[in-house]
């Protein structure tokens, strides 16, 4: 005779742990792969003084040091010229992480939430320039003659502006694409004089200067809101360690900056004033 095993009626329940376990296990790996997959990755732009290849060429290396020491996908993302780039910036959602004037930089603090990182130490000007065989001693001998500058709300754009506030004593404008082109145009003698960024003059020669703006805080590094906390204080840390270790020393070399040093709106408080009668601010 056969006897039937008696039913245990909690037999029925003995895989309930496991199955619990398992679930919880599942959504947990779910909510891991999600989390990774839906990671977005956050763009770093730079203000085109440059062509955008240019951009990439000479900026690739601080976002490779960024990605290389925070964890984080960094990308670089370019801008063809100002006016376009300010549209962009107006919008406030393209752009996550920015390196730019003082202008913009308090501009976006002020409107948009950014959190300000870092700065490049001391200040930074603009230089009215011609080429050597011109005789130019006061920007007021260019009324009437051309003048290569990259447009505003540049702060280029707007500081040529400011040398000639009489509508009806004005330098012909040549509008360039970036701060180079706008060498080049004097150097083939398409335009007599070009105003460029201070510091470019120690890498160009050949050319004479007529005169220099008023300094502002050099450029500084911005976050938008759309950057978590983490990050925002991982790439901070990054940037202004970045002189102490030899990475970072190799890359402050390569873009020809001495250091990341702490900054907040109150380094750039008043620059945002430049942009009044700038279209949209």
């Amino acid at each position: 005779m056969i006897l039937a095993a008696k039913k245990n009626p909690d037999n029925r329940n003995s895989d309930r742990p496991f199955t619990w376990v398992s679930k919880i296990t599942l959504l947990v790996l779910l909510s891991l792969f999600y989390t990774t997959s839906q990671a977005q990755s956050i763009n770093f732009i730079f203000q085109p003084i440059f062509s955008p290849k240019r951009t990439a060429l000479s900026y690739q290396i601080l976002v490779d040091y960024l990605r290389e020491t925070t964890g984080l996908d960094i990308k670089l993302v370019t801008a063809v010229n100002f006016p376009s780039y300010w549209e962009t910036m107006k919008k406030g959602k393209e752009y996550d992480i920015i390196m730019d004037a003082a202008h913009f930089t308090e501009y976006r603090a002020k409107r948009q939430g950014y959190t300000i990182l870092a700065k490049v130490p001391d200040t930074v000007s603009f230089s009215l320039v011609t080429g050597e065989e011109e005789l130019v001693l006061d920007a007021e001998e260019l009324i009437g003659r051309k003048i290569a500058s990259m447009s505003s709300p540049g702060l280029g754009g707007i500081r040529l502006a400011q040398m000639f506030p009489n509508p009806l004593r004005q330098p012909i404008i040549l509008e360039a694409a970036n701060s180079l082109a706008a060498i080049e145009n004097v150097k083939k003698g398409e335009a007599v004089a070009a105003l460029i960024p201070t510091p470019m003059l120690n890498s160009v020669t050949g050319l004479n200067t007529v005169l220099t703006t008023e300094p502002v805080p050099h450029v500084g590094i911005s976050a938008s809101p759309n950057v978590s906390k983490e990050a925002q204080k991982a790439i901070k840390k990054a940037l202004i360690d970045a002189s102490k270790s030899k990475k970072g020393q190799k890359m402050l070399e390569k873009i020809n900056f001495p250091a990341f040093v702490d900054a907040n709106i109150k380094t750039y408080a008043g620059n945002a004033v430049l942009l009044d009668g700038v279209w949209g601010y």
